[in-house]
């Protein structure tokens, strides 16, 4: 091994396991948190890049202090915090491989350099959230209008998808390493 990093040496003088020792040879347990953390991250990741999409088509007609603009930022700003999060843990254990602690050691690392850029963001939509509530809150009871969040169903179709193809690709991996 030639890489000396703490992480390194840790998966190198750890056991030889399938997946990291913390699931404790659950196999079951690795693949829920692979599938999960693989798809979530992906869902989280469409809709980032809608909210975006959509912020930039109405950046125009939407100021900053629109109640639209505040709602597509703090849900941008939300997922893009699981994305960082989920996808740091994801790369780590689609690449878990303690044959190769170099490797399995530097992406270890870099899903604790993501870290705080998760909470920044996390916090960043949380606190966007809670200061415009006041303001939202007034706005919406001023004139309040039903959502019909049934006929929306639909959409979470091609989530499903993803997610049920996330666990088929996990069961897999698991269950050949």
């Amino acid at each position: 091994m030639n890489n000396s990093s703490l992480a390194a040496q840790a998966v190198a003088n750890g056991p030889m396991t399938l997946a990291p020792p913390s699931f404790d040879g659950h196999g079951w347990l690795v693949v829920v948190n692979l599938a999960g953390m693989t798809a979530v991250c992906v869902v989280a990741a469409m809709f980032a890049v809608d909210a975006w999409i959509a912020w930039r088509r109405n950046r125009a007609r939407d100021l900053w202090n629109h109640p639209v603009t505040i709602w597509r930022v703090a849900g941008f700003c939300f997922a893009l915090a699981i994305v960082i999060r989920c996808g740091g843990e994801a790369v780590s254990l689609w690449n878990w491989n303690p044959r190769d602690p170099a490797a399995t050691g530097w992406f270890l690392t870099l899903k604790r350099f993501m870290d705080p850029f998760a909470l920044l963001f996390g916090v960043t939509g949380l606190g966007m959230f809670y200061l415009s509530s006041r303001g939202m809150v007034a706005q919406l009871r001023r004139r309040p209008f039903p959502i019909d969040m049934w006929a929306s169903l639909p959409m979470l179709k091609r989530p499903a998808a993803i997610g049920v193809l996330s666990l088929i690709a996990a069961i897999g991996v698991v269950s050949t390493r």
